[in-house]
């Protein structure tokens, strides 16, 4: 058996929009340098779009995860170099089928009762049954995995429903709820029931969430000490899209802290505030693959990709300060080093693109718009809101560019439900800009080889049998033996247009009167500390 000293274990969390890794220590002049550490405070945090559902086996958004954080916790945890920690859990060992955990003892929920091991099967049973269709199935937890459970011992044995090299990464990762939110989901939906440091005390969809530091919570993760000075006893969660504002309130310090995009983190740099960097995966491009839709033909997805100027459309979206895109998976430290894009995606060349857009038969009209058989070239792409104020030009750069081809593409800026809507239940789309951030590359099957929503979350419709095939083979490996297999999967989809990344980003995580550490991908709410 395997304690906190021992196997590598990194975060796992699937996100439609943006997730973070572990940083470095800020530079400039910090204006909470000699402050001290202050008992009794409430730490205020704005987040982009509302997350809908807090529901964690229903829902793959990260804006609910990162709220999520603070009230479910997981089996294990991640420190900032990627090591693991105890969570829930105090021992663990795994092998790519099956993986055993013990838990920590006084574990309770918030009504005070105890948190069990059956408790903790019964939250893997539900998500590795595929009649629940939750989205995390698959990815997270393969379909037909099974707990059993020794509440007498305190352990869970977990058997995996198939072949998982991160088995370890993914099942320490899902956030436990307590018996009364497996009997009642709904309450999960509003964020009770939890096994995390923080309840819910207030919902205002749209504007706010507050929620109170539990006086029992002492379980994690690591060596927490709940006695330390300077842990928030309020936390308020403010929903605030637009980026000038929330930088207006981290400087007066109405906000103590916030992911700010674009060019008003200059003004944040300037005063010194505190920061924790954060690798994004910001520009990505997918294709709806369904039946009857344009991107179903590799040719159409190609030239699509070719009629834009990437590298341009890159710098409009990061500022000009993007990071090098070299794979699918964001997270630092990488679960596997190497470069699977590079090479594979097709360079702008617009006569490449009307060139294969006059053999398809698509010709065109007056206004330079294609037409087929009467049917004119007219798509619809979806692109999210809450990614910042870079987005909607460098979408309307993408417009353009399609337009010179004569595709009409209609832009929808859409927030995190209502992209998770779209993507997983409508599937009126043509063309997404949301990127999927992973922070292992077992999380992007789900998405391009299972079933296709409702029934699972392969919303673009992806057929790669060279992905599958690599894929299957990784499986097999534990942990990092089977990278060369799990980049070369990734190269497949990049050289048939499955996918098309184009632009990382360092986003940083500003704090004014607080300090904190992201771990698990996201900001880690045992590690605020309040100052004076």
């Amino acid at each position: 058996m395997k304690t906190a000293r021992h196997t590598a274990v990194t975060a796992v969390v699937v996100a439609l929009t943006v997730t973070a890794c572990s940083a470095p220590a800020p530079s400039g002049t910090d204006p909470d340098a000699n402050r001290p550490l202050a008992d009794g405070k409430t730490f205020t945090y704005a987040v982009g779009s509302d997350p809908g559902t807090l529901d964690p086996a229903l829902t793959v958004l990260s804006i609910a995860g990162e709220i999520g954080r603070y009230l479910y916790d997981g089996l294990l945890g991640v420190d900032g170099k990627g090591e693991p920690e105890a969570g829930l859990a105090a021992q663990w060992e795994a092998t790519t089928t099956t993986a055993s955990f013990t838990l920590r003892k006084g574990i309770t929920c918030p009504d005070g009762s105890p948190l069990t091991a059956k408790d903790v099967a019964a939250n893997i049973d539900f998500i590795g049954d595929p009649a629940n269709k939750s989205p995390i199935a698959g990815n997270t937890v393969k379909v037909g995995t099974k707990a059993v459970a020794d509440d007498a011992a305190g352990t869970v044995k977990v058997t995996s429903g198939a072949p998982d090299a991160f088995l370890l990464r993914n099942i320490g990762n899902i956030p436990i709820v307590c018996a009364k939110g497996l009997a009642d989901r709904a309450t999960l939906a509003r964020g009770e029931n939890g096994t995390g440091m923080f309840t819910v005390s207030e919902i205002v969809p749209n504007d706010h969430y507050t929620l109170t530091r539990r006086k029992d919570y002492h379980w994690g993760p690591g060596a927490f000490d709940p006695r330390q000075k300077g842990l928030p006893e309020k936390v308020i969660i403010r929903v605030i899209p637009n980026m000038t504002t929330v930088t207006n309130l981290l400087l007066s310090g109405e906000l103590n802290a916030a992911q700010v995009i674009g060019p008003d983190q200059q003004r944040l740099r300037a005063r010194g505030l505190f920061h924790a960097d954060t690798t994004v995966a910001l520009g990505e491009l997918w294709f709806n693959q369904a039946p009857g839709r344009f991107g179903a033909d590799q040719a159409m997805r190609r030239a699509l990709v070719q009629a834009l100027d990437l590298a341009q459309v890159a710098k409009v979206l990061t500022r000009d300060a993007g990071a090098p895109v070299r794979s699918l998976i964001t997270m630092e430290p990488a679960a596997c080093t190497g470069d699977s894009a590079t090479g594979h995606i097709p360079g702008f060349d617009l006569a490449a693109a009307k060139a294969a857009l006059d053999a398809a038969g698509w010709k065109p009209g007056p206004d330079g718009i294609r037409a087929k058989d009467g049917k004119r070239l007219a798509l619809t792409a979806i692109y999210g809101t809450q990614i910042g104020a870079t987005m909607t030009p460098a979408a309307e750069l993408m417009q353009r560019g399609w337009k010179e081809a004569g595709v009409d593409v209609t832009l929808k800026g859409l927030d995190s439900p209502a992209t998770s809507q779209t993507l997983f239940a409508s599937g009126d789309w043509d063309l997404s800009m949301a990127p999927v951030s992973l922070n292992l590359p077992s999380q992007l099957t789900p998405f391009v080889s299972g079933s296709r929503p409702p029934e699972g979350t392969k919303f673009a419709h992806i057929d790669n049998p060279r992905y599958d095939a690599l894929v299957a083979k990784a499986a097999t490996q534990v942990g990092t033996a089977g990278c060369p297999d799990w980049l070369a999967a990734e190269t497949a989809l990049f050289e048939d247009q499955d996918v098309a990344q184009f632009a990382n980003s360092v986003l940083p995580t500003f704090g004014n009167k607080a300090r904190f550490e992201i771990s698990n991908t996201f900001l880690q709410p045992s590690s605020i500390r309040m100052y004076a």
